[in-house]
């Protein structure tokens, strides 16, 4: 269960500075009061992937509800001599109190959706925007890198390994926390463990080994040591030749005796396919064909896959830098946009952000994000976009169509449409609960599995398409005709 200890530290100013300068400035041009609404969406899935993984959620719902300006904060702000001592007085009494909708964590998400949404005073809504996409941006990252390593794994447990390459301290400890809800087993990080009940998990490093006058004596001593679930490291000077042999011998000699089966060996340099194969065939004409092997040393879902496809003997795998980091797409381009500004009659004016690039063009208006569900196989056909007072009916044929490409159109029938989206925060007060990391991994698993095999493909993924309501699309239609080519253009 997670308790979040390290939420004491208050984070109200780890904010974008024009974040407060523009805050000033709706306070004394008289938008104190203004509501307005935000959507977070991102553009493009890392590595080229089929979808993404939400992630960071509680982390947000931590900040939100530690959102206050300290005395410290406000005689900082005070020594700046650029804001108001109204405005200082306003944040001295600050509340928090927008509502909050967000895409549960765990949950598969696209490019182009609102997969969150702030509604609430524009100085409050767009105070939060840095906090916002730097936990959710963060923890979606590693959570879908780790997806897709442990997907390569075939079902083999995979731990999180990067805390030494990770980028600070919040990206080791909050990164495994994303690689656990990705599908990782555990992680080598033991304040990960302390603070959120990932896993801690680990044995020996080379250093053990070198430390002792050979390297018998030190699997020897180890083994004394830890005899439950002994697994040793078998590389640090000729795997087939001494560690192999060597662990052989310690778990006749001292594991057995002591009535337990020999935990495994680890493999963390070398062609390791080819060494797991000889390593597996030494184990197991020694009587140990329940000793695990696991690999280590800069793997990722590729190395894992090509690895398993040439037949290579590995149990689990460690994973590091190449997780912690997403080292190959180390980005996720979560925005945070303006999409309307609410009346004092409560009417909702769309807005929306024009580019000559059409993936950064924003979708207008307060909204609802749908899955559709085929009922026969429950595979997910498609995510629709919707405006806030309209309701998918799935007992009755629904059509879809590609909004870039609107002749592509296709009619569903016999599926389940469900808003996925839930509230988080109402006028202030959270209205979630924080749940275990295990939920949330599960929750992940059964969640990936509603998607096609196509869409989970590492290299040309099939798009997985993200639509919106005729009455969304025609809204926004008009929108880009008028600031195109209307009077504001």
């Amino acid at each position: 269960m997670e308790n979040n200890s390290e939420m004491k530290t208050n984070l109200t100013m780890l904010t974008d500075f024009y974040e407060i300068t523009m805050a000033n400035g709706y306070f004394t041009n008289g938008h104190r009061d203004t509501v307005v609404y935000f959507d977070m969406f991102f553009r493009e899935i890392p590595d080229n992937g089929g979808y993404a993984i939400m992630a960071g959620v509680q982390q947000l719902v931590d900040y939100l509800e530690n959102l206050k300006f300290t005395p410290e904060d406000l005689e900082y702000l005070r020594g700046c001599k650029i804001f108001s001592e109204e405005f200082i007085g306003y944040l001295r009494d600050f509340r928090f109190c927008c509502d909050v909708w967000s895409v549960p964590e765990g949950m598969p998400i696209f490019p182009g959706e609102p997969i969150l949404t702030v509604r609430g005073p524009v100085i409050q809504a767009q105070f939060i925007e840095t906090m916002i996409l730097l936990t959710v941006n963060h923890q979606s990252l590693i959570a879908t890198k780790a997806n897709r390593i442990c997907r390569a794994a075939q079902g083999r447990p995979v731990m999180e390994f990067g805390s030494r390459r990770a980028q600070g301290a919040d990206g080791a400890i909050l990164g495994a926390r994303a690689a656990y809800i990705g599908g990782c087993c555990g992680t080598a990080c033991t304040i990960c463990d302390r603070e959120y009940g990932v896993p801690a998990l680990g044995t020996m490093a080379h250093s053990w080994i070198q430390l002792f006058d050979s390297e018998l004596e030190a699997f020897r001593a180890y083994a004394r040591e830890y005899p439950r679930n002994c697994t040793l490291l078998v590389d640090t000077y000729n795997v087939l030749k001494s560690g192999v042999p060597h662990a052989i011998q310690v778990f006749r000699e001292e594991i057995l005796p002591r009535g337990f089966r020999p935990g495994g060996i680890r493999i963390d340099s070398g062609d390791i396919t080819y060494l797991s194969k000889k390593a597996r065939k030494m184990l197991d004409d020694a009587g140990f064909p329940d000793c695990k092997i696991c690999a280590s040393n800069s793997l990722d879902e590729y190395i894992i896959r090509d690895m398993l496809m040439q037949g290579a003997k590995v149990d689990s795998f460690g994973v590091g830098e190449r997780m912690i980091t997403s080292s190959s797409h180390p980005v996720f381009g979560g925005v945070y946009k303006l999409s309307g500004v609410e009346g004092k009659d409560g009417v909702v004016t769309p807005k929306i952000k024009i580019s000559e690039n059409v993936s950064k063009i924003t979708t207008p208006g307060f909204k609802k994000l749908w899955r559709l569900y085929d009922r026969s196989s429950g595979k997910a056909l498609a995510d629709v976009i919707t405006l806030s007072d309209e309701v998918i009916d799935d007992t009755r044929p629904y059509e879809i169509f590609d909004p870039n490409f609107v002749w592509k159109r296709k009619t569903l029938t016999n599926f389940r449409a469900e808003d996925i989206r839930v509230q988080l925060f109402q006028n202030g007060r959270c209205l979630t609960r924080k749940q275990p990391l295990k939920e949330l991994q599960s929750y992940c698993c059964e969640q990936v599995d509603t998607l096609w095999d196509e869409v989970k493909r590492f290299e040309n993924p099939h798009k997985y398409y993200v639509d919106l309501s005729q009455k969304l699309w025609d809204v926004k239609s008009r929108l880009i005709s008028e600031y195109s080519f209307g009077p504001n253009a």
